[in-house]
């Protein structure tokens, strides 16, 4: 007995340019999600077989790397603490912390030396937010003593701001972000003649007034503020500009403030971007 076959010829048809849809009938890339609910699920990345997954209670960072791979980033891709300071500035009242009254609106001068002097910065190798949080102990007096005590009543305000200077201490004072903008409408004067500019952050204050005779109160004040800035790469160390302003200075004498004196807490944190 003869059998016989039949042949049934499959056609695939290719197209070399062609794009796919996935929920819409006219693709506009190679590969086109549509639908306003849409989502896209790659097992690769998920909970149980990727460690990077930080589970259902937060989001975790998608990178593309130098292969065009989506791979998860850790916590350290993006962010990094620099460091974290318990106490920052040398606990001295000397010239190198010292802040003179001058009138309303005369500007910053620069105080404070970092304990550890120039070996205290930080290296950026790529262009991030870094954000700056701190806080700062100020006395204040004629000759800042117990027994010479501001009593003439005025009120004065105690305004704190941080700064960058590139390399250590020394180096000179950072004006403009990585784009190249004065860094909060500035630049700022950071002398008490006006001869340094620098970019001020994180600018914070109160007033000071006593009405006590010799009895008020002159020290372990405190200002603490936070602030953020686009920093391109390179080698920076945090410092401090502070001004003590009083409205009219006749008759006030030499008031002075001297700025970290105390535990000073600087934190510095950056979130890279690119």
């Amino acid at each position: 007995m003869r059998k016989y076959f039949t042949p049934i010829i499959f056609t695939f048809c290719i197209s070399v340019n062609g794009q796919v849809g996935v929920n819409t009938t006219n693709p506009q890339e190679e590969l086109h999600v549509g639908g306003s609910n849409s989502t896209i699920r790659i097992d690769g990345l998920n909970t149980p077989n990727n460690i990077n997954n930080l589970g259902p209670a937060s989001s975790t960072p998608v990178y593309v790397d130098a292969d065009g791979d989506l791979v998860l980033g850790t916590l350290t891709d993006n962010v990094e603490i620099l460091f974290d300071s318990e106490n920052y500035l040398v606990d001295v009242q000397d010239p190198t912390s010292l802040i003179n009254q001058v009138g309303s609106g005369a500007g910053f001068s620069q105080g404070g030396i970092p304990i550890g002097g120039a070996a205290i910065s930080f290296t950026l190798t790529k262009p991030a937010i870094v954000e700056v949080n701190y806080s700062v102990s100020w006395n204040v007096g004629k000759n800042v003593t117990a027994t010479s005590r501001i009593d003439d009543f005025r009120a004065r305000i105690v305004q704190t701001a941080m700064y960058f200077r590139q390399n250590n201490y020394l180096g000179p004072a950072v004006i403009n972000d990585y784009y190249g903008n004065p860094i909060n409408g500035g630049p700022w004067c950071i002398t008490s003649n006006c001869m340094e500019l620098g970019g001020l952050l994180a600018i914070n204050g109160q007033f000071y007034n006593n009405i006590a005779g010799n009895q008020g109160e002159w020290r372990n004040y405190r200002n603490t503020a936070s602030d953020y800035v686009v920093l391109g790469p390179g080698t920076y160390t945090p410092m401090f500009a502070a001004q003590l302003a009083v409205g009219d200075t006749a008759g006030t004498g030499a008031v002075k403030l001297y700025l970290g004196v105390g535990m000073d807490e600087v934190q510095i944190i950056a979130y890279y971007f690119n």
